[in-house]
């Protein structure tokens, strides 16, 4: 018996209204905000514009979110298509089912599209995204503990998950499992770490932070996969995304050794983001000029040519005659006035 568990929510979706508000959908938008925050701090960091994350993500997200459906129905196809079954409920995705593969596949297409529109390359626009990618994958498996969904096999663990709900074919599920979705989403904080500490170290650069996080996403899936009982085509004893994660895990360390060796370091920051070079180049323009005379004749700020239009500088307006101030000159005048009313007055003699 069970003293120690993690229990399941009661529901996930509450109601506003006739306006459901779902708790799966809230951690996809939750992981979403995080990704492209962390993104836009890194992306700044490395000599890119403040909102580009932000204006990519824009077309990521929605071809991501496609991906991820359509990865899943199609290698889930059986729970949608075949007799008794619904096809309209493919297009549920509040209740859950967005496969990672298909998300990162077709979300990287909606990125392409909007770094081309941006004029950014996508390599360095991915590394800076990576460690986001790994937060918002953290944040997205959470909404399968509140549908109650994708646990693992019975265990008699201290942070077992509680399971209690009723299949769509009426049957009842009640038990302790591994709380696989607990496990994915601490994997997932690691990688995000990981990749930030990788991306210090080692300065990587040219896709490589991003090849890193899928490499290393793709272990932990691996034998998470091993623990869930969910439904599944198997292919030699393995199931599909083991494979898939194999395959990924693969292509994923060839590309960090031939980039690493082929274009080690990082991207030149004028290279990355017009926007910012751009502006750069603005402020930069923007600084010589303040450096430069206000009135183009000499190396002096508009303040010290305004102080000599008042006169600070010169006796009567008339320019700059030496380098005195303008009371030393005043007095000057008077003694040669004195000198003209009396010679005799014109100096003191000078004692040898």
């Amino acid at each position: 018996m069970n003293i120690a568990y993690i229990p399941s929510p009661s529901r996930g979706v509450l109601y506003l209204g006739p306006v459901p508000l779902r708790a799966y959908a809230f951690c996809i938008i939750i992981g979403v905000v995080v990704a492209v925050w962390l993104g836009s701090k890194r992306w700044v960091a490395r000599g890119g514009a403040k909102h580009t994350v932000g204006d990519i993500a824009v077309w990521a997200v929605p071809f991501g979110l496609v991906g991820g459906r359509l990865y899943h129905v199609i290698t889930d196809h059986q729970l949608y298509f075949g007799d008794g079954r619904n096809p309209w409920n493919a297009f549920k995705i509040w209740e859950g089912g967005l496969g990672i593969w298909g998300a990162i596949a077709l979300g990287a297409v909606g990125a392409w599209i909007g770094a081309r529109r941006r004029g950014v390359p996508l390599p360095p626009w991915a590394d800076a995204l990576a460690p986001g990618i790994a937060l918002a994958q953290a944040c997205g498996r959470w909404g399968n503990w509140f549908n109650q969904e994708l646990y693992g096999k019975e265990t008699t663990l201290p942070w077992g998950l509680e399971i209690d709900k009723t299949l769509p074919d009426g049957e009842i599920v009640q038990g302790i499992y591994h709380p696989t979705f607990l496990y994915e989403s601490l994997w997932c904080v690691g990688v995000a770490l990981l990749v930030i500490w990788a991306d210090r170290r080692f300065t990587l650069g040219h896709g490589r932070a991003f090849a890193l996080y899928v490499a290393a996403y793709t272990v932990g899936r691996f034998w998470i996969e091993a623990l869930r009982i969910d439904e599944a085509h198997r292919f030699f004893g393995l199931r599909l995304n083991d494979w898939t994660a194999i395959v990924v895990f693969l292509g994923a360390v060839a590309y960090l050794v031939i980039v690493g060796k082929k274009r080690p370091g990082r991207e030149d920051p004028d290279s990355i983001d017009p926007v910012s070079r751009d502006e750069r180049a603005a402020a930069a323009a923007a600084a010589a000029a303040g450096e430069g005379p206000a009135d183009g004749t000499d190396g002096t700020d508009g303040t010290d040519e305004a102080d000599r239009a008042a006169g600070t500088d010169a006796v009567d307006g008339a320019g700059v005659i030496d380098g005195t101030d303008g009371a030393g000159r005043a007095e000057e005048a008077s003694r040669a006035d004195d000198a003209a009313a009396d010679p005799h007055r014109a100096e003191p003699k000078k004692t040898p």
